[in-house]
């Protein structure tokens, strides 16, 4: 079949990857895909907020199957406009991708039903807001509601600090439309777990567990990012905590959102943290995480096709998704600068010695590729996964690969899988 990735980051060139490997993959594209990408797929030049546009490049090149993998996309309605077309789409509707879209939705779901989270308070006033602020205890958390690239939630230790990221979202709108309306909660202490889940609505299939490293620099300081690193399985993680939020959290978002008469068809993302209360949901997300796919996906023996085809006919409880037990760890090299402000344009050289190794993986996310020749063209610039028979193991494989691997002015963590994270 003709299959058609949306996209153009380390996610897709990861999903493309392991679509490559399915023989019923007859031909891959990506619209508008990147410079890694490229050597695998035939990219389009569509732009992935571009409905109309992608519509129309499927009909046109025949595509049998739609992979809708961002998140603007999906909350803009593009698997609604597939559908409509006649075109098999994987992904949730616009409705149920407001889990993600809307943080303000997801909470009141989570509040209504009795999903365990953080105590919030949701405003659509700036001025309603600041004095909300008053009587609060600090730290506490602020978060656009909308989508806001993965860096809408500002961690505030005193009131001003809140009062600053209040007026910076809602007044001097810093994430545009999204920062429309904003929700303070409470700041939760625990380790953070990343929960990828393939779900039809009905059947709810939760992947291996991992752990994302959100601040730019070592030892978890510096600015948030969408990610600089990531390893799977998650050492915390335990059988009997899985089972726990199979209990809690996961069949009860899907109940919770068929009795709102939303049915999710795609995958769903828990950002779970551990508190000494137990797991609690941080929030959701209506699609693969990015860089968590970069650590999960290397694990998966099902096709993964099957498993597109199975979720969006509701047959998921009719395959079984298996993993192996084997290890992974991704570092992201990122353009000098990320996540404020940084150059493109820089030569990338050293991709080919790194991947000699067979079990390295070199994701491209802000990647260019011209005249055989790759160059930066985004904050997260390549995402090197390495896979072995442990995390120590795949850590060291991961950083050797790295070092072979230069751009002018490169940055990445040094610390990511050590077991402190943990």
């Amino acid at each position: 079949m003709n299959i058609l990735v949306v996209g153009s980051g380390g996610r897709e060139h990861a999903i493309i990857w392991k679509l490559a490997q399915s023989s019923k993959a007859e031909k891959i594209y990506c619209a508008p895909g990147n410079g890694g990408i490229a050597d695998i797929a035939e990219c389009l030049p569509v732009d992935a907020v571009d409905i109309e546009g992608m519509v129309q490049a499927t009909k046109q090149k025949k595509i049998d199957l739609v992979v809708v993998a961002p998140d603007d996309p999906l909350a803009k309605g593009m698997v609604d406009a597939m559908q409509k077309n006649g075109i098999r789409a994987f992904g949730p509707t616009a409705e149920a991708a407001r889990i993600e879209s809307s943080k303000g939705f997801s909470k009141n779901l989570m509040k209504k039903y009795g999903i365990p989270t953080a105590d919030y308070a949701l405003f659509s006033d700036w001025e309603e807001a600041l004095e909300y602020l008053n009587n609060q205890k600090y730290p506490l958390v602020v978060k656009a509601d909308g989508l806001a690239l993965g860096k809408g939630v500002i961690i505030c230790s005193s009131q001003k600090e809140a009062e600053d990221a209040v007026i910076g979202i809602m007044k001097e709108k810093r994430f545009g439309e999204a920062g429309r309306k904003v929700v303070i909660e409470e700041f939760l202490e625990g380790t953070e777990v990343s929960i990828l889940a393939f779900t039809d609505g009905k059947t709810i299939v939760p992947m291996p567990g991992s752990q994302d490293h959100k601040r730019a620099l070592d030892g978890d300081k510096g600015l948030n990012t969408g990610g600089m690193g990531t390893f799977s399985p998650s050492r915390i993680y335990t059988p009997e905590l899985a089972q726990n939020c199979m209990e809690k959290i996961y069949l009860p978002t899907i109940n919770a959102l068929n009795s709102e008469g939303i049915t999710f068809k795609g995958v769903l993302y828990f950002g779970l943290i551990l508190t000494k209360d137990g797991p609690k949901v941080l929030e959701y997300n209506a699609r693969f995480g990015d860089p968590e796919t970069q650590v999960v996906l290397p694990a998966l023996e099902t096709d993964l096709v099957d498993i597109f085809e199975a979720v969006i006919d509701g047959k998921l409880d009719r395959i079984s998704v298996n993993w192996s037990e084997k290890a992974s760890v991704c570092v992201i090299m990122a353009s000098g600068g990320y996540p404020s402000s940084y150059k493109k344009g820089y030569e990338i050289k050293g991709i080919e010695q790194a991947e000699a190794d067979s079990n390295i993986i070199v994701f491209h996310a802000g990647t260019k590729k011209e005249k055989g020749r790759y160059y930066t063209n985004g904050g997260r610039v390549l995402g090197v996964t390495a896979v072995d028979t442990d995390l120590s193991k795949a850590r060291e494989r991961a950083y050797r690969a790295v070092e072979k691997i230069n751009f002018k002015d490169a940055h990445y963590r040094k610390d990511i899988g050590l077991n402190s994270f943990s």
